[in-house]
């Protein structure tokens, strides 16, 4: 009786390398999903135990544009941390750069519940801050991992102050967005002090001028857009 013929054992096909233009797609289908979608936060909102104080109409209106702006800072973040991590070199920089958007993913949604509750809307231009946002962290990615940590450095001090400001205009009893803002500041605190123990290189004056001044832009365009 002839002997069943053995199938011929076949090896796994192998793995196709990701090129740059499926990383490509991939970003592109994150940043519509950050800025068309909602976005879910992975802890508590900071000010949920805390009532709801701000009734005065003039009073909502200015705590939602103040939200609204760090909501578009946060759309911002977002495209810059990817944007990093796609040209970054080092693996733990590119880690470290999608941890830190995971964390602002948290931000986002945090003050995009906010901006709702005060009855507004989040800004028309978030795909603006997005793309461009982007396309800068791109090219600090491509001008080395210690100089994009430095970048990193810079712009989380900056957000610092920012959020520091907002701590003093938003109204005093508005004890929801302030929890809010004061949890997303020690977050921002954190990222800088990372990147600078993973040897972020300082930046020139020019840059960090120049990097003020557009955030600067956005700030009061975000504000009322």
């Amino acid at each position: 009786m002839p002997s069943p013929q053995k199938t011929p054992a076949t090896s796994p096909a192998p793995l196709r390398r990701e090129s740059l233009a499926d990383r490509l797609i991939r970003e592109i289908d994150r940043g519509l999903r950050t800025v068309a979608a909602a976005n879910v936060a992975s802890r508590p909102f900071p000010g949920q135990d805390a009532p709801e104080t701000v009734h005065d109409p003039a009073a909502r209106r200015h705590a939602a544009a103040l939200m609204r702006v760090n909501h578009a800072g946060e759309i911002a973040a977002q495209a810059l941390y990817h944007g990093q991590a796609l040209t970054a070199r080092n693996p733990a920089v590119r880690e470290q750069m999608l941890a830190a958007a995971r964390e602002e993913t948290d931000h986002l949604a945090w003050c995009e519940k906010r901006v709702l509750e005060l009855d507004s809307r989040t800004s028309l231009l978030a795909p603006v801050w997005y793309a461009g946002s982007f396309a800068i962290g791109m090219l600090a990615g491509l001008s080395g991992d210690r100089t994009s940590l430095g970048f990193v450095e810079e712009t989380e001090k900056q957000v610092v102050e920012h959020l520091d400001s907002h701590l003093e205009h938003l109204p005093a009893d508005d004890e929801r967005s302030r929890r809010t803002v004061a949890q997303m500041k020690a977050d921002e605190d954190k990222h800088a002090d990372d990147a600078r123990a993973n040897g972020a290189l300082g930046l020139p004056r020019p840059v960090r001028a120049l990097m003020r001044r557009t955030a600067a832009i956005m700030t009061r365009t975000a504000y009322h857009v």
